[in-house]
């Protein structure tokens, strides 16, 4: 399950999550994933939390619209607030038995209104509409409304296909405009690369001198991305890093509170809580916060707050360790297994030409098997490794020797001459590695689950300036909240 700072409801999995921030508290309403068969219909739930660690779960919010009705299940979509003080819901409907004009199941944009602090929740049927001429009828979701202060509009940001084009790169963000939340016109396309199948889950937002666009796609990578532009108008361009975190890590969406800037994405499960299982979709809610850099590019870490719940110290190492293997490998392990959950902050002062360093995670007294976060400083990136790796037999050559990181888990990452640190959150089975507070690697530790705590280099040397692994006190080890009151009521 999950712990706090992380949330997962009871027997279910969270999906895209559609955060909302209203006097100091987030509402997080998330697609609720019960992976029943037969299907359900896919209703939103909403947690709340004010502190980013604890979560209360307030159960349904918007339920399935029925087995024929046109939202059977109730996709992602955003949340407005009004002049008159009423909150409008825009989600996607989807009916696995309601085709579109391209014979796949039809997706609509519909909308929802609360009069009494999002507790209930009232359908505007005549408000729904598909998708405009020129798009796929089957690819029109995660309507994103937002108010236009300069042109005095609202505007809507949608997922949407090309009907024509190179099948991989017809995916665009198409936008419609209206003056009364009801009626919405068709307008030219927001954002038009011809580059992956879809953008999905977009959203805008200014920040300082600069306007963000983020979406999640899953063409070249199954991740969340991002661009800037100094004008909602765009030019749009591409920072040098422009991924959230990696794979396992998607639809991630932001809301502000002050002036800070919080990404609420999902951490994917693995099917069979296995480490070589496929990726799943949905898993469990996972909060990063942005940090915005002088020249308007951001960084990413976990939140303060999560960190802070890991108080009490336990086994570490020693500072001033060094470890040098000039032309083999050498590590230094905890002296005692970790606990189930911790968080292990390691900073490293890296020699000149040094082909690797990190963390092992879990490993074994021998430090031969385990999880391994490793930096490349020669590649500049961080990537997420185990042994033993995946085995297709009895014999040596049929282990996977030749994969040296698990496909999909590496970032890019400066790794320049000076010292760096590697943040790690482990909670149960999930894992959050931060370097240098700037770059989030999120994955699932499923096949081990106890093991030491380590450092290690390959063909070089470093220098441990700290190694100190920390546990969360009897108060903080709880799960989320379930079923409590009430925090705030909009």
């Amino acid at each position: 399950m999950s712990g706090p700072g992380f949330y997962q409801p009871e027997g279910a999995w969270v999906g895209d999550v559609i955060p909302w921030e209203e006097d100091g508290v987030f509402h997080l309403f998330y697609l609720h994933e019960s992976r029943g068969a037969p299907e359900e219909g896919m209703p939103w739930h909403r947690v709340l939390t004010k502190d980013l660690v604890d979560f209360h779960d307030q159960g349904p919010a918007i339920a399935s619209g029925g087995r024929d009705a046109a939202d059977f299940n109730v996709y992602t979509g955003s949340i407005v607030l009004d002049a008159d003080g009423t909150h409008h819901a825009f989600y996607t409907g989807q009916n696995p038995l309601h085709l579109g004009e391209d014979g796949r199941p039809l997706q609509l944009v519909l909308h929802t209104t609360s009069h009494d602090g999002m507790l209930s929740w009232q359908r505007h049927p005549a408000d729904t509409f598909g998708a405009t001429s020129g798009y796929e009828t089957a690819d029109w979701r995660d309507p994103f409304v937002f108010w236009d202060e300069q042109a005095r509009i609202w505007r809507m940001l949608i997922t949407a296909r090309h009907a024509h084009g190179p099948e991989r790169r017809r995916g665009l963000i198409a936008q419609c405009v209206s003056r009364d939340l009801t009626d919405w016109d068709p307008a030219p396309p927001f954002w038009d690369p011809r580059r992956y199948i879809a953008h999905e889950c977009p959203e805008v937002f200014q920040w300082g001198e600069w306007w963000y666009l983020v979406y999640s796609e899953f063409s070249d990578a199954f991740t969340t991305r991002y661009r800037m532009a100094r004008s909602l108008d765009g030019p749009w361009t591409v920072p040098d890093h422009d991924t959230l975190d990696g794979r396992a890590f998607y639809a991630a969406k932001s809301a502000r509170r002050g002036g800070r800037r919080l990404f609420f994405g999902w951490i994917a499960s693995r099917e069979g809580s296995r480490d070589d299982g496929a990726w799943q979709w949905a898993g469990t809610m996972s909060v990063l916060e942005a940090e915005q850099r002088a020249d308007g590019t951001l960084a990413f870490h976990p939140t303060e707050e999560l960190r802070r719940s890991f108080a009490d110290h336990t086994d570490g190492l020693a500072p001033g360790t060094e470890l040098r293997a000039p032309d083999g490998y050498a590590d230094v392990l905890t002296t005692t297994d970790t606990d189930s959950s911790f968080r292990l902050v390691a900073r490293f002062a890296i020699d000149g030409n040094t082909t690797e360093c990190g963390v092992l995670l879990r490993a074994s007294a021998d430090g031969d098997e385990g999880y391994a976060l490793r930096l490349e400083p020669g590649r500049d990136r961080l990537v997420f490794d185990r042994w033993p790796r995946r085995s297709t037999g009895t014999e040596q050559w049929q282990i996977s020797g030749d994969v040296p990181f698990s496909v999909e888990l590496e970032r890019p990452v400066t790794l320049g001459p000076g010292e760096h640190e590697l943040d790690v959150i482990v909670d149960g089975d999930l894992c959050v590695a931060t370097v240098d507070d700037t770059t989030v690697l999120s994955t699932r530790l499923y096949d081990r689950a106890s093991g030491r705590a380590g450092a290690f280099v390959g063909e070089g040397a470093v220098t441990l300036t700290e190694f100190s692994v920390r546990t969360r006190g009897e108060d903080t080890r709880r799960a989320p909240q379930r079923d409590a009151p009430l925090m705030a009521q909009g």
